[in-house]
């Protein structure tokens, strides 16, 4: 009987062992997750999770006793130490589990502060798992002062809830614009000046130069030379893949584990999905780290280790809720250099639309569905309409899908 063991209890690991058993595989499915509940949602956690209005079982991606009744072994709480390729075992929890395919989920860690400039003080937290949350989740009492580092979107979702919730926030971006890294200056504009009319100081082109406390952060001193004092610090600055149990193994690694287009690794018994693997795109590579990606990925993993040999194209799109702000984007706006600005049908709704040259690359629609959903279309579709005909307000967009 074949045997697959996942190593990683998230998005993509759950989603690859559903897909396993839907399309029929009969073998033995082994998935190994670090933390001390069933695979979760991730999303809610800096949104709805801590604001109290989801609670802990709604975030579980399927209940527990699914895992059971599909015959997919799950164990909880548990860190696979090793990958003897040569004996095909991890070795888990110190025992040994042998694999015919094994499919590495790891997903990503967050960067931390370093320790030199007061990171690890107690109140510096991350937003990564269920942990991270719980353990800040206390510290959202009204007028609280927090300090948050880094104007990307987990930063900007922090600053939200944290708004909302009535704390005194202040964000520092050390790049010139919050979202500099992944969106174009008329998108940061937009959430600039809606996190500012919720009371959000944000502080662009100013840098963290340290924390500052006896034991517990009180205190921060920029890069520009002003100080302000806080009860406690959300580090937003990124993620990188989770690579540390690949790479002890000898499996080749770039911008995250090296995969080929059907999701192998370079040991044609190990797969990776998710945001810890990377994998061919047009002339180069891309690491996506998005919920739909984890999905389609690992569920197109699942296949190929069934046989099917369906390479992975990507079909980008992501999301970030703030404040009553829904942000959908598609596409990926790599290399654009120009962006169409077109106002909504209802007040407060924006979509920005990136091109290269006369090619679409990408939608940011805030408040819009609309826009992101037939711009997603048009793009999947590889269809371009001219810019003039998108930037103006009369253009019925359905229309641009017959073009």
């Amino acid at each position: 009987m074949k045997k697959v063991v996942v190593v990683g209890a998230g998005q993509a690991g759950s989603s690859l062992v559903a897909k396993l058993r839907n399309e029929g595989f009969t073998g033995s499915i082994t998935l190994i997750g670090e933390e001390h509940v069933p695979p979760y949602q991730r999303p809610p956690l800096s949104k709805k999770y801590l604001l109290g209005e989801m609670d802990l079982e709604r975030l579980f991606l399927r209940p527990e006793s699914f895992y059971s009744e599909n015959g997919i072994t799950l164990h909880l709480d548990e860190v696979v130490q090793s990958i003897d390729r040569s004996d095909k075992v991890v070795i888990a929890g110190g025992q040994p589990v042998a694999y015919d395919d094994l499919v590495l989920t790891t997903g990503s860690v967050p960067r931390r502060l370093p320790g030199a400039i007061g990171g690890e003080l107690d109140g510096v937290y991350v937003v990564r798992d269920l942990k991270d949350v719980d353990a800040m989740a206390p510290e959202f009492r009204d007028g609280a002062r927090v300090l948050i580092v880094g104007g990307g979107y987990i930063g900007l979702e922090a600053a939200a809830v944290a708004a909302k919730k009535g704390l005194k926030v202040t964000l520092v971006e050390m790049a010139d614009r919050i979202l500099q890294r992944v969106a174009a200056p008329e998108t940061s504009d937009f959430f600039r000046n809606l996190h500012q009319s919720h009371g959000v100081d944000i502080r662009e082109g100013v840098g963290l130069d340290r924390l500052t406390g006896d034991g517990h952060v009180s205190g921060a001193k920029l890069t520009d030379g002003s100080t302000l004092e806080v009860d406690f610090v959300i580090v937003g600055v990124g993620i990188s893949p989770a690579t540390a149990l690949a790479e002890a193994a000898g499996i080749e690694i770039d911008n995250g584990i090296k995969t080929n287009e059907m999701g192998q690794t370079s040991d044609p018994h190990i797969w990776a999905a998710g945001d810890c693997a990377s994998f061919p795109y047009k002339d180069g590579r891309l690491r996506l780290e998005s919920v739909p990606n984890a999905i389609d990925q690992a569920e197109c993993v699942a296949q190929n280790i069934m046989g099917a040999q369906i390479p992975y194209v990507p079909k980008p799109w992501f999301w970030s809720d703030q404040y009553d702000t829904k942000l959908q984007i598609a596409g990926l706006n790599t290399g654009y250099d120009r962006v169409i600005t077109r106002p909504g049908e209802k007040d407060g709704a924006v979509s920005f639309w990136y091109y290269k040259d006369s090619t679409l690359l990408a939608v940011d629609a805030a408040n819009d569905p609309r826009a992101y959903m037939i711009g997603k279309r048009l793009i999947e579709g590889g269809k371009s309409p001219a810019p003039d005909l998108v930037a103006d307000p009369k253009t019925d967009l359905k229309a641009l899908m017959k073009a």
